[in-house]
């Protein structure tokens, strides 16, 4: 209410001041004429100015501001990657029972286009994950995201990730996980049911997981060549993968 006050004074206050000086012209020259010619010369610009000011220039400096949003996005989420999502992934990867099935297809080259990621999200669209928590190693799965819980709440404190719902739903996915792992006394010994319950929130944040790292990774080949490159030679999907430039 304060702020709409403030906003209708200085409108006020503006017009005012603009009626002052048309009044002060026609007091010292006496050419209501000639005030009139640019009073309506003037009004008829104003819906081009709104245009060109609105539509164009707001256009283009909300785009700037933007990928610029974006960059510092992409920068948060790769600090995510190289602290916990790959290694997640690489522990994940033992839970997925037709792993074996896609390996291949999230094995990116470094001379992929654009063409080539969007064809891998269409294609992992209609693969079916299948992950089961009584097949790999959850004791050490838990130990590792409690490890990194304070990692993580200081991801969710950056607020330039409410401008990205899609990774922080991951964030929150991989929270839960967490605390899911966490209430259990025993990860040993637990009824098929809660396996079949912690097997989903798996592959909750499996999905996720993937689903982020093929756009964090075309973000790279775009922008950041040299980490793409790095990245290609220690994708955690490809067995065969190595540091060493070859």
């Amino acid at each position: 209410m304060k702020r709409l006050n403030w906003q209708l004074l200085l409108a006020i206050g503006l017009i005012a001041i603009s009626t002052c000086i048309y009044l002060l012209h026609y007091a010292i020259w006496r050419d209501s004429h000639h005030i009139l010619i640019y009073l309506v010369g003037d009004i008829a610009f104003v819906p081009a100015e709104v245009l060109l000011v609105t539509l164009i220039l707001h256009r283009l400096l909300e785009g700037r501001e933007k990928r610029s949003k974006l960059k510092k996005l992409n920068m948060v989420i790769g600090v995510f990657y190289s602290e916990v999502g790959t290694e997640l992934m690489e522990r994940l990867i033992a839970f997925d029972s037709n792993f074996e099935n896609v390996r291949s297809n999230l094995i990116p080259k470094t001379d992929w286009s654009f063409k080539d990621f969007i064809h891998l999200r269409k294609h992992l669209g209609s693969y079916g994950y299948e992950l089961k928590s009584i097949q790999g190693d959850m004791a050490s799965l838990k130990f590792f995201l409690v490890e990194h819980r304070a990692f993580l709440l200081r991801l969710l404190e950056n607020p330039t990730l409410l401008e990205h719902e899609s990774f922080t739903e991951l964030l929150w996915a991989v929270f839960h996980l967490e605390e899911e792992l966490t209430k259990r006394k025993s990860i040993d010994e637990l009824p098929g049911s809660d396996h079949k319950h912690l097997s989903g929130d798996m592959k909750r944040v499996y999905v996720l997981l993937i689903r982020e790292w093929i756009g964090y990774m075309n973000h790279l080949r775009i922008d950041y060549p040299y980490l793409y490159s790095l990245a290609v030679r220690t994708n955690p999907f490809d067995p065969e993968a190595v540091p060493e430039v070859t």
